[in-house]
């Protein structure tokens, strides 16, 4: 079976694929290609003259002016034990095709038995601001205790979280440094061609400071790893621990975070993914802006037209959203949007293939008006929608924990805003207010002092939250006290909790 695994080590399942090559056929081929002569209609592909001086001599300048922005990351994590094989996940698993999880073999949602001994992890990542913030990728600071960014030149620093999105596997960390640092800046993937020289600086292997240089070989690849997949294909050489790494064009720009490879062994064969900067830029600037992300809700499930369905509908190519079922109570409800209708157009960008109109949708602030072009009954229409904001959405969880004993110790929580998705599940009334607490740490002092999903934080000392970041920035205050002080609703009754913070 072959496999597709992140550069920074993990490995998902993918199906069989079996590529067939004939030397034969390629050469009756090329023969039939010498033998057509002029007397073909045909033209040969002759690149422009310019083209033989475009190829660069060296990179030596470009790499000299981007490098000492590029970071290497060290992680340390406790390894959870699994109670499943190694290596193996449970037949049918969605996560079965997924990144596997570097820090253990455990599933996302199974049980474990327990916290085991502290790992530790590398990876890469480019500062993008010179007060120092750290664009990586969320696999190489999942599940981490400790995170520590080495800069060129050796030094070190203990790094916060930020923020990071699981559906697209962006994070954002903060190193403080006592001089402004060198940064990049990120560039116009859209504007990037298949057939663009590309370089890749990482810390493959542990081996910081690396440059690879390649290609640009597709674009608008989906490897299965999130709803928003679009990634540009290269054939740059990465490898494990250059996940995180910049992606930059000839003018010094990042045009991609290098993020998986496709490979049999783990290794390298050449086909590299990397996460585009137009989508990554709009990420990272919400989680640098507030530590999290937030997308537009349109509330229907859809599915591809295929060439049958573009048959029942009388269209002349399979095209579109087709909607399957219309979310009661959601925006695209209250729009007036119904089962069968096949979605065209959304805000004038055409919906070309099922995965076009989450990414569009997404896009959209919530509470904005979107003029949706369908197809009714044979009938091309305009709606207009409010969309609403994205509930439950789990890219908005994040870490509670400040990497570094001397910045703060850990609570071990994971936590999200209360979404009205979350009052609903909860039995909440509509005007609650604080943070969800979405998972604990067993062995962390939260869970210990009783903390359970499902708790909602209202106060952290005497200031009211209500964003995962104002928890982690109340808790960058509590420095001088033995303990934190939790305003916590459960089931609607509020109490006060102490949890130790010199335990962690």
């Amino acid at each position: 079976m072959r496999k597709v695994t992140d550069v920074r080590g993990g490995i998902f399942a993918r199906h069989q694929r079996k590529f067939f090559a004939s030397a034969a056929i390629a050469a009756a081929v090329a023969a039939a290609i010498q033998l057509s002569g002029p007397s073909t209609a045909a033209h040969a592909a002759v690149p422009p003259a310019a083209f033989a001086t475009q190829s660069p001599e060296s990179f030596a300048e470009l790499v000299k002016a981007v490098q000492p922005a590029v970071v290497n990351i060290a992680t340390t994590a406790r390894v959870q034990t699994a109670a499943v094989p190694e290596f193996e996940f449970p037949q049918g698993s969605p996560f079965e095709r997924y990144f596997r999880d570097f820090f253990g073999n455990r599933v996302p949602g199974q049980p474990d038995m327990g916290p085991g001994p502290k790992a530790r992890a590398l990876g890469s990542g480019f500062i993008i601001d010179p007060d120092g913030y750290v664009v990586t990728n969320n696999h190489v600071i999942d599940h981490a205790e400790e995170i520590t960014v080495t800069v060129t030149g050796g030094n070190q620093y203990p790094a916060k979280l930020i923020g990071r999105d699981l559906k697209t596997d962006l994070a954002v960390l903060k190193i403080d440094a006592v001089k402004p640092l060198p940064y990049v800046e990120f560039g116009d993937s859209d504007a990037a061609q298949v057939g663009d020289w590309v370089i890749a600086v990482g810390n493959p292997f542990g081996l910081g400071g690396t440059v690879t240089a390649g290609i640009i070989s597709a674009r608008g690849r989906d490897i299965q790893s999130g709803p928003f997949d679009d990634f540009l294909q290269i054939d740059a050489p990465i490898n494990q621990g250059s996940s995180g790494g910049p992606l930059f064009d000839r003018n010094g720009k990042v045009v991609g975070i290098n993020t998986a490879i496709f490979s049999p062994s783990g290794g390298n064969v050449g086909i590299g993914f990397a996460i585009p900067s137009v989508m990554a830029k709009t990420v990272v600037d919400q989680l640098k802006e507030s530590g999290l992300v937030e997308r537009g809700f349109l509330g229907v499930q859809i599915q591809e037209v295929t060439n049958e369905i573009a048959q029942s509908l009388d269209l002349d190519e399979a095209k579109g959203a087709l909607v399957a079922k219309v979310e009661p109570g959601g925006p695209a409800e209250k729009a007036g949007l119904k089962t069968g209708d096949l979605i065209l157009e959304f805000n004038g960008q055409k919906v070309d293939h099922l995965k076009d109109l989450p990414k569009l949708v997404a896009a959209a602030k919530a509470g904005e008006n979107s003029k949706v072009r369908i197809l009714r009954d044979g009938k091309a229409q305009f709606v207009n929608v409010m969309v609403g904001r994205m509930p439950g959405d789990e890219s908005t969880a994040q870490s509670a924990s400040v990497p570094g004993k001397s910045e703060q110790a850990k609570l071990g929580l994971s936590l999200a805003p209360l979404t009205a998705e979350y009052k609903q599940r909860l039995g909440l009334p509509d005007d609650s207010e604080g943070v969800v607490i979405v998972d604990v740490d067993r062995s962390s002092p939260a869970a210990l002092e009783g903390l359970r999903p499902g708790d909602v934080i209202k106060r952290v000392g005497n200031k009211k939250v209500a964003t995962p970041k104002e928890v982690i920035d109340a808790l960058e205050r509590q420095t001088n006290r033995k303990a934190v002080l939790l305003l916590v609703s459960r089931q609607g009754n509020d109490r006060f909790i102490a949890v130790p913070l010199d335990k962690a």
